[in-house]
């Protein structure tokens, strides 16, 4: 990817794109103080706020003062584990399940806003577009479910799907928690640390994919919270150090979370 010209002007208001919350406050607070930082005009959440960790109210509260679920102002979108607990999560595994079960219960038991919580996940949806993006959680065809993975982008058949269900140039996802970008003519990026801007080229000839990774549950053997800056033409890729052992304890605080969800925050897997 070509680093972006300085200067270039853009007629499209700086916008964080964060995913997969999961309930991790002391890394939902870092990205949104950071994004402030940065001058962030407009935050887009491209689901699973809550899940496997110890403070789904607070990270519902944080999001929905940010987000709505339709796209004025900023954005919220339903992931997989929004649509598990509001519908249903038969292909769960255990230990998920366990999350979901946990969290259904902190949100329903929420004083004053349990109400206010349900409304909102309830009006989320899969999928979203505005003038220069589509935003979903899984991939462009299935926008709750599919992973896409750096080794997906091997996969002609997968990849040429999912291109041809977009209504963008460029569509933002998240739910493998693995950052990468990928390009409609195969070519594969993984950013390093903090990275960019970066423009995104000729989307019209060659549209691509953008995986903003975890701000909750990082993924990819580096336990530093992921986001991306978008200005409508250029990303940068953020990470960030956070207190996980804040939220590693919060979690073993809850007998009913399981202790790997907890261990797993160090290591970023």
């Amino acid at each position: 990817m070509a680093k972006a010209v300085p200067g270039t002007p853009v007629a499209y208001p700086l916008t964080a794109i964060i995913s997969d919350l999961h309930g991790n406050i002391p890394a939902l607070e870092t990205a949104l103080a950071d994004a402030k930082d940065r001058g962030v005009e407009r935050y887009v959440c491209l689901g699973d706020v809550i899940g496997y960790g110890a403070d789904p109210c607070g990270a519902l509260d944080r999001v929905m003062d940010l987000c709505a679920p339709a796209h004025e102002g900023g954005l919220c979108l339903q992931g997989n584990h929004e649509y598990a607990l509001c519908y249903s999560a038969e292909d769960f595994n255990p230990k998920a399940r366990a999350a979901i079960d946990w969290t259904h219960a902190a949100i329903s038991s929420a004083p004053d806003r349990a109400s206010e919580y349900w409304d909102f996940l309830g009006e989320l949806e899969p999928s979203a577009t505005d003038e220069a993006a589509m935003f979903a959680h899984g991939s462009p065809r299935d926008p709750v479910r599919e992973y896409l993975l750096p080794r997906d982008a091997r996969d002609e058949k997968k990849m040429q799907a999912n291109f041809e269900a977009m209504r963008r140039p460029v569509c933002f996802v998240g739910h493998s928690h693995v950052p990468a970008v990928y390009y409609k003519d195969g070519t594969l990026f993984r950013p390093n640390g903090i990275d960019g801007p970066y423009a995104l080229g000729d989307l019209d000839s060659n549209p691509c994919i953008v995986n903003v990774g975890s701000v909750g549950q990082p993924r990819d053997g580096d336990a530093r919270l992921s986001y991306v800056l978008f200005d409508g033409a250029n990303i940068t890729f953020i990470r960030l150090e956070y207190d996980w052992q804040a939220a590693a304890k919060a979690i073993r605080s809850v007998p009913e979370l399981p202790e790997f969800l907890a261990d797993r925050l160090e290591a970023g897997r």
